[in-house]
């Protein structure tokens, strides 16, 4: 049985939301065994905190949200899935806005972030992960998500995209964290220019540039690619992050066209399903 494991010592970083687009800190703070990963929103009076749970999961538009009571927090699935991939089980994240950082729109500053504050075994032992048993699945008409039972965790996902330069794009990963390090952590979100008036005209992507996203014109991409198939990777990292709400899981995760809102619908099903 392995045991337990939160952050050594407390490390803090400072950016701006993707969405938000407001400057925000978080701090990532070493937290009691069973405790989970947990957000303290410290700019709001009484410090209300919100655990990265599927149960807290109340918005899935363009990032995950969750909340519980006035805790709020969204755009968390990045900082979820380096917590997840380098075996984080506890940590007590302060936050001073309602978004984290988007760094520069990938998981990598926060693996990074991670590894600078070292990790620190716990006495007490990790909960066996989630075996999947039998198929569960999502579906939408064009989409679905599902997980099969496997020795291990397994994301094949499959994105379709219209723009000319992107099309079809598959990628199939073993998610360890060396795995995660190399070929998944550095992906950034993809953006397109002709959605950023709708977004903003929602209160969305109200901090996105190019210096935090992959960014597509009508035919060109404005931004250096650091992985040819860097949107399917970094959708693969999504999947990550928001399945990291249902806790470890042993599986293999095959997607098409996946969300947010499916991704974290699975997640609500896996945790349904292992009581």
């Amino acid at each position: 049985m392995e045991r337990q494991t939160t952050v050594a010592s407390r490390v803090v970083y400072t950016g701006i939301g993707l969405h938000s687009g407001r400057d925000v800190t978080i701090a990532l703070n070493p937290a009691p065994a069973d405790s989970g990963i947990v957000f303290e929103r410290t700019d709001l009076a009484g410090l209300p905190r919100v655990s990265a749970q599927a149960v807290n999961v109340t918005n899935t538009m363009r990032a995950t949200t969750l909340e519980r009571g006035e805790a709020k927090v969204f755009t968390v699935e990045h900082l979820l899935a380096a917590f997840y991939a380098m075996g984080i089980d506890n940590c007590l994240v302060e936050i001073s806005s309602v978004e984290p950082p988007v760094a520069d729109g990938s998981s990598l500053p926060f693996l990074q972030l991670i590894e600078s504050a070292g990790l620190a075994c716990q006495d007490e032992l990790r909960q066996p992960p989630i075996v999947v048993k039998e198929a569960i699945s999502v579906r939408y008409p064009d989409k679905f998500i599902a997980i099969l039972p496997y020795d291990g965790f397994r994301i094949t996902f499959t994105s379709i995209n219209p723009h000319p330069l992107l099309g079809v794009q598959f990628g199939d990963y073993e998610i360890t964290p060396e795995v995660f390090a190399r070929e998944l952590a550095p992906a950034r979100t993809i953006g397109f220019m002709h959605e950023v008036e709708a977004l903003k005209a929602q209160g969305l992507a109200l901090g996105g540039s190019l210096e935090n996203a992959v960014v597509y014109d009508d035919k060109n991409c404005l931004t250096p690619l650091r992985f040819t198939d860097e949107l399917v990777r970094h959708k693969i990292l999504d999947v990550i992050g928001d399945l990291a709400l249902a806790g470890r899981i042993a599986g293999h995760v095959i997607a098409v066209k996946s969300s947010h809102a499916l991704n974290t619908a699975l997640a609500k099903e896996i945790v349904k399903a292992s009581m």
